[in-house]
């Protein structure tokens, strides 16, 4: 196994001739890929599809999950934190903007959730949680969300969720229209990227609206287009350009405004990163952390 990891927080040890926004120092955070911010798709704002980026821990780039990280096209890709010796709680929100926050704000934004909109979000981990956090911030009214777990409904509760429904499938469908007086939702947001989540975030959706769809696809095998088209529902999402996004999300991180650190319920250090993923892959933990150093 390569370089792994893809989001992280460090300070600078050292910054190429070319980088003039970040220095030695400095306490960044790395989106999730790289980009140059110049290609088209950067200036659409689209900056995880960039011509020129990539991903940490992928095709030889280093990942998130070690003692040192190359980031290529640093000017263009580390956001520098303003001020110094932020609180622990801080910094673990700041570790969500490197990907789990920004994918939860893009699942919301590709749903056009705003004020007074009635959301369902599917999926119950850190996208997921996130995702009530960025529905709430952009202004829902009602945000419904499934869980069966107590303690992701717990923090599901805290984040925002106003309805939380441990039904999945047809059920979970049924539950929704009862709740919405059989209209749907405004915007249902795909957090997972099961064949049941998707299946269920299309049937909740009302007609008209668009399902934000983040989670990473797998054994997905659904013919959607009869629902795209004879329902008149939107299908919007992908890679979530985490680098437009932190500059907005980091303001509030440092004025206490979300607490997306929270999903992080497990902590250990480099060494035991193959726990971490255990405790994640058996759900013992939401969202696992690595500390590396003393930085």
């Amino acid at each position: 196994m390569g370089p792994i990891g893809h989001e992280f927080v460090g300070v600078v040890e050292q910054a190429g001739a070319e980088v003039r926004d970040v220095a030695e120092g400095d306490l960044v955070i790395a989106p999730f890929t790289y980009s140059d911010g110049t290609c088209a798709h950067c200036r659409a704002g689209v900056t995880s599809q960039c011509v020129a980026g990539g991903s940490f821990g992928n095709h030889g780039i280093d990942g998130g999950q070690g003692e040192a990280v190359r980031v290529p096209l640093a000017e263009s890709t580390l956001v520098r934190v303003p001020g110094s010796r932020h609180p622990d709680e801080t910094m673990r929100s700041l570790v969500t903007l490197s990907d789990v926050m920004c994918t939860g704000h893009h699942a919301a934004v590709s749903a056009g959730v705003g004020p007074g909109s009635v959301v369902g979000v599917v999926g119950d981990g850190a996208g997921g949680l996130c995702a009530v956090i960025a529905a709430r911030r952009l202004g829902a009214a009602r945000v419904i969300a499934f869980s069966r777990n107590p303690a992701r409904q717990e923090l599901a509760g805290s984040f925002g969720a106003t309805d939380i429904l441990a039904e999945r499938g047809n059920a979970a469908t049924e539950a929704v229209l009862e709740r919405t007086d059989g209209v749907g939702v405004d915007a249902a947001l795909e957090c997972v990227g099961t064949g049941q989540s998707l299946g269920t975030a299309l049937a909740i959706a009302r007609p008209g609206s668009i399902v934000g769809v983040v989670g990473a696809p797998h054994g997905v095998d659904m013919p959607i287009m009869e629902t795209v088209v004879f329902r008149n529902i939107g299908l919007r999402g992908g890679v979530a350009p985490a680098r437009t996004y932190i500059p907005e999300l980091l303001s509030d991180v440092l004025e206490g405004r979300i607490h997306p650190g929270r999903v992080f319920d497990f902590e250990i250090g480099l060494d035991g990163v193959t726990e971490a993923y255990a405790a994640m892959d058996e759900r013992r933990a939401i969202k696992s952390l690595l500390r590396v150093g003393t930085a």
